[in-house]
């Protein structure tokens, strides 16, 4: 792996721990840890602060999702591309289903007597 990957690598993971500390700030139909910080919600108002918070939950899913799609670009495979074309090619064959291979006795019919 080349270093520009492992530093992306390493952006999602904290993103990911921040994204989900601020999903458990967030307020939601019970209350949440946003319930416990009284004085900020009387400061900014309650409205404003979930608002912020959730402007922030967007950011970091859109950094996420963004960063997380750049890594794939920059994970350096060697130029070793795989075609499977030659060896589909190349490959035999496979072998025909045998056909319905008649056994030793057949079943005696009944004789109308």
């Amino acid at each position: 792996m080349n270093a520009l990957f492992t530093v992306l690598t390493v952006l999602v993971l904290i993103a990911s721990v921040l994204i989900t500390l601020i999903v458990l700030l967030q307020n939601g139909k019970g209350g949440g840890l946003a319930s416990n910080f009284v004085a900020g919600n009387q400061t900014f108002g309650v409205r404003q602060t979930t608002d912020i918070l959730e402007k922030i939950t967007w950011g970091l899913v859109a950094f996420i999702f963004v960063v997380s799609i750049v890594s794939t670009f920059t994970l350096n495979n060697g130029g070793k591309g795989v075609d499977y074309t030659e060896k589909i090619e190349m490959a035999e064959p496979a072998p025909e289903f045998p056909a319905a291979i008649p056994s030793a006795e057949a079943p005696a019919e009944p004789t109308a007597e």
